[in-house]
């Protein structure tokens, strides 16, 4: 997750590399006429021009990204149009980028595998690297499809000024009322631009994207595929479940988010767990139990302190000799650790250090991923705001919210609780992002007898692994995995998780687990 919050930090390939901060209209139609036609015999998919109802596939040059992408060398790449509101008269079209990597078998499966990026407002096409390192393709094309305002669709809802603002913000407090002003100030800008563009931002949610991809299975040819979804992707990916069944074989879901749950309360939780994760590795390990004894009540106490009495820096960052003034409070700690679960081996060493009164290291990872180029202009906020807005908050009162925080962290002061990682100010952000409450339909449990990988990390901050057996309840043929000492998307940092991807997709009612017995916890740093 990840807008100036996001359950997209989920950006994995952000927050792993970068430590980067660390998801309206009533249900459309289901039932469209269709050119339900196959590609021809012999003919690849996605080499075709065809038609499905109001949607419109056509072959052509490959979506945009930010940088070259080795994996879609030799992708057939095309576009999809589709209707921006289905439910809408205006007759307006969005275009949505496509780039198919063909599978490495000369024999591939009929059944390709879509990948459903993170966010929300991640673009799928931007994440093909790290679907295809993890041999997605043996066997299957993958499909990439830019979701509803990413990056290389048009339009995109990018908001540069809120990166920016960000970028800014790790030298304000965190959690303090003139910093809410101004980032709600940098949302109501973004709204009010892409508003002036004729934009129906209240189109840019679930129900709209699954359609999406319904409509590009069918003007594709395909009667079933695969579904392999990261982070905020598994809510889009559960919606779509509900939503249009048919047309799909297995779904893989990594790093869960259910919409029935969606909200600050869940973020809540999900931090309390993967923090709990890495503080009992550490506890496990004498070396780093024997160096660093009682780490959770040292985070305890320095969130409390911190939110007393913020500490200000300055550090350089990587690539720059301009020093960045970086303030910590309680919140901003806490948002740090949402995403340090990433570089597990280093948490305790550096909540040693600020205990200490050497605030370096976090604050050079806290400002890091906010200030690197690849931060800014890349999140569609618009579409994260399209979902948390019409999805989230209007079945979340402020009171749950807090009750959350309340529950996770019973001791943090109340300013910490009253701010959900990941989300600060979501609520006043919606407030002028004004878009309508999606049908209450959105946040119904998703059921059904597809067959299901739900896995997570022991160590996921911002999905908890709760939520794979959550919404195996509900699922009658879904396999819960859980692969230890891992971050939030296990297939990005795991070899282990993807071969028991693989498996699954080769034989989803029995998928290979065997790795999972050989994994060792990571080796904590414990230095002077």
């Amino acid at each position: 997750m990840t807008p100036h919050h996001g359950p997209r930090r989920s950006t994995v390939r952000m927050a792993a590399a970068l430590l980067a901060t660390g998801l309206l209209a009533a249900p459309a139609a289901q039932a469209r006429s269709r050119t339900d036609v196959g590609p021809g015999p012999g003919a690849p998919i996605g080499t075709t021009a065809r038609t499905a109802g109001d949607a419109r596939y056509q072959p052509g040059p490959c979506p945009r990204t930010p940088e070259p992408i080795e994996a879609l060398k030799g992708a057939r790449c095309g576009t999809l149009t589709v209707p921006e509101n289905r439910a809408g008269a205006n007759g307006k079209t969005i275009r949505l980028g496509v780039a198919i990597v063909p599978a490495k078998s000369a024999t591939p499966k009929p059944d390709p595998i879509v990948w459903l990026a993170g966010g929300p407002g991640d673009d799928a096409v931007g994440e093909a690297k790290m679907a295809i390192d993890g041999g997605l393709n043996r066997d299957r094309d993958v499909v990439f499809m830019s979701q509803r305002g990413t990056y290389s669709a048009e339009p995109n809802l990018l908001c540069p000024n809120i990166d920016e603002f960000n970028a800014k913000a790790v030298g304000l407090v965190y959690d303090a009322p003139s910093t809410e002003r101004l980032h709600v100030a940098a949302t109501k800008a973004c709204h009010d631009r892409l508003a002036a563009r004729g934009i129906d931002l209240g189109a840019y949610n679930d129900t709209e994207s699954a359609a999406d991809y319904e409509d590009l299975r069918t003007a594709l040819g395909i009667k079933q595929w695969n579904l392999y979804s990261i982070s905020y992707g598994t809510h889009l990916a559960l919606v779509y479940m509900r939503l249009h069944p048919g047309g799909l074989r297995s779904v893989a879901l990594d790093g869960i988010l259910p919409p029935s749950k969606g909200g600050s309360a869940l973020t809540w939780s999900s931090a309390r767990q993967g923090f709990d994760g890495l503080f009992k590795a550490c506890a496990d390990q004498p070396a780093c139990a024997k160096r660093y004894p009682n780490l959770p009540a040292t985070f305890d106490k320095l969130v409390r302190d911190l939110e007393a009495k913020p500490v200000t820096t300055t550090v350089t960052l990587p690539g720059s000799d301009k020093p960045v003034k970086v303030v910590l409070d309680g919140g901003a700690l806490v948002n740090w650790m949402t995403s340090a679960t990433h570089v597990a081996p280093q948490v305790p060493a550096a909540l040693d250090e600020l205990a200490h009164g050497k605030p370096q290291r976090i604050a050079k990872q806290w400002a890091g991923g906010k200030l690197s180029p690849a931060a800014v202009g890349r999140v569609a906020h618009g579409l994260s705001y399209g979902v948390f807005c019409s999805e989230w908050t209007p079945y979340e009162s402020q009171e749950q919210a807090l009750r959350g925080g309340q529950a996770a962290f019973p001791s943090f002061p109340r300013s910490v609780q009253a701010q959900a990682p990941q989300l600060t100010f979501l609520r006043e952000d919606c407030g002028v992002w004004n878009v309508p409450a999606a049908a209450p339909s959105i946040r119904e449990v998703t059921r059904g007898d597809i067959p299901t990988l739900a896995l997570s990390g022991s160590f996921d901050s911002q999905t908890g692994a709760d939520n794979g057996p959550y919404v195996a309840r509900t699922l009658s043929r879904a396999k819960v995995v859980t692969v230890p000492y891992e971050p939030h998307v296990v297939f990005a940092t795991s070899k282990c998780a993807q071969e028991i991807a693989v498996s699954f997709f080769d034989t989803p009612a029995a998928p290979e687990t065997g790795c999972l017995n050989g994994l060792e916890p990571p080796e904590f740093e414990t230095g002077p």
